[in-house]
């Protein structure tokens, strides 16, 4: 009896300059994710193949830093859950997920 292996994402994630030039990266990068497809997934997979991000999207908790946006698909998903799962968009790769600084000031 064989058991089936969960299917694997491949997620295009599209990174701000200051995180490109951190971890010497393109601007957009192709995670593997196992799995359900959410924002968790797809950070963790973003850290475990480019550890230079380790710490700057999310927390060595794992809570995303409060100036660092995540959009899909021309949303702001920042405050949805982190275990919703992503658009099927994003999941098919048509789209990417987009990790933005957000910018403050007075």
């Amino acid at each position: 009896m064989s058991v089936a292996a969960d299917p694997v994402a491949s997620v295009r994630v599209r990174l701000p300059d200051q995180l490109q030039r951190l971890a010497r990266l393109e601007r957009e990068v192709t995670v593997a994710v196992a799995g359900a497809v959410t924002q968790r997934s797809v950070l963790g997979a973003l850290e475990r193949q480019f550890p230079a991000l380790r710490g700057t999207i999310r927390d060595h908790a794992g809570v995303r830093r409060p100036k660092v946006r995540i959009f899909a698909c021309n949303e702001d998903i920042s405050h949805d859950p982190v275990d919703a799962p992503l658009p099927a968009a994003i999941v098919r790769g048509e789209e990417p997920l987009f990790v933005l600084g957000a910018i403050s000031g007075g």
